[in-house]
């Protein structure tokens, strides 16, 4: 028997910010997905601590763990290494007798090791849903198309892609299919020296902000030279004029932490805080890194800390376990660290990647069970790892 009802309707008026997840509405002031709502989760259950190391002892060196350093502590905990992507892909690369690389990180990671780690060797990523908001922003569909633009546009011959270390394995791809390399925010420099060469123009994929920062700090340009091609308009919201013009095709890609970092966070740490030295990840935007007293790559960051007078102050503008870690770390040396926004934010697609996730990863593997292999199919493979080789190559 069926029973139908008939649904009164409901009073219920939208947030703004249900309207602007639903794309109904618009924040001028701030970029899509930079909103960090709520506190950190909560720890996992310490029975698992146990059944983790017990499952590591089991598997001993078959396996090899790497930690992204924005990694909760509780994860960091059963590392083998920790670092930035390109570290701990390159990391897995030199372990040739692991037969599992299991990565405490995203996606787009978990692709590199795979696209640098022998035939032999397996990469599980514990949470298939770990994935990365920035890399999201380009697809394989959307560059495509944004390359017959620039043909249109009778460019394409004089552009040289080079795309962030954030990025999807077909991103990488297109990039070595393409004449391009690959670069992290510690060598943007040096890649984009190495493309000026090759070409007259580069289009930067998917951050336009690491892009923009490195061009105009680094590099001497000017904002008039890039331009930012948005996928989501028609040949990228630009005209030929405009595309002809500009040094820098910038992605219209953000990472979603480091974006909502504005310049009244660097103002307000500065009056909260006296002598307070601003310490930025150059995937922030111009205007703050161009406030900031320092700016560099995660390496950077905790090298600057590392070598900081006692006594010192310092706001940092990077992902919050990161800057916690590194708090915790150096408060025996009076080092006052600081996160540099008051809102609390950390990066939810690495907070995937818990404490529950990996026991059932490693328990798994006990077990002789491979779960959530990442694998790259051997075309993708070959032409993303030539633009990695070219990474590998610059001086």
């Amino acid at each position: 028997m069926r029973v139908v009802t008939t649904a009164q309707p409901l009073d219920v008026q939208p947030t703004p910010l249900a309207l602007l997840l639903l794309g109904r509405e618009a924040d001028p002031k701030s970029e899509r997905g930079v909103e960090c709502p709520g506190d950190l989760p909560a720890p996992s259950d310490p029975d698992l601590v146990e059944r983790a190391r017990a499952a590591k002892a089991k598997l001993g060196d078959k396996v090899f763990v790497l930690g992204h350093h924005y990694q909760r502590d509780e994860v960091i905990e059963f590392a083998d290494v920790t670092g930035d992507s390109f570290k701990l892909a390159r990391d897995a690369a030199a372990r040739p007798d692991a037969e599992y690389i299991v990565f405490c990180g995203v996606h787009f990671m978990a692709e590199s090791a795979d696209i640098l780690t022998g035939d032999d060797q397996q990469v599980i990523l514990p949470d298939l849903a770990a994935g990365c908001s920035m890399a999201d922003m380009a697809t394989a569909e959307q560059v495509a198309e944004c390359w017959d633009v620039l043909t249109e546009a009778g460019i394409a011959e004089q552009v040289v892609p080079v795309s962030y270390m954030n990025s999807s394995a077909d991103i990488k791809a297109f990039t070595g299919k393409h004449g391009g390399t690959i670069c992290t925010s510690s060598n943007a420099k040096r890649a984009l020296d190495w493309a000026f060469e090759q070409g007259e123009k580069v289009l930067f994929l998917p951050d336009q902000h690491l892009g923009r920062n490195t061009a105009v700090r680094d590099m001497g340009m000017s904002l008039d030279d890039c331009v930012v091609y948005n996928p989501h308009r028609p040949n990228g919201g630009l005209t030929a004029e405009e595309l002809r013009a500009a040094k820098m095709i910038l992605w219209r890609g953000h990472c979603s932490v480091h974006g909502r970092f504005s310049l009244d966070s660097v103002n307000d740490v500065r009056a909260r805080i006296p002598d307070v030295n601003v310490l930025v990840h150059p995937e922030c935007k111009n205007e703050v890194v161009a406030a900031a007293d320092y700016v560099g790559s995660t390496e950077y960051i905790i090298k600057a800390l590392e070598a900081a007078p006692r006594g010192s102050k310092w706001a940092i503008g990077t992902e919050l376990n990161l800057v916690r870690r590194l708090a915790n770390r150096f408060a025996a040396e009076d080092k006052e660290i600081v996160f540099l926004d008051k809102t609390v934010c950390f990066c939810s697609t690495m907070n995937r990647i818990d404490l529950p996730h990996l026991v059932w990863a490693l328990e798994s593997l006990a077990a002789g069970k491979v779960v959530n292999r990442i694998e790259v199919d051997k075309e993708t493979e070959s032409f993303a790892k030539l633009a990695l080789e070219r990474m590998l190559a610059l001086p």
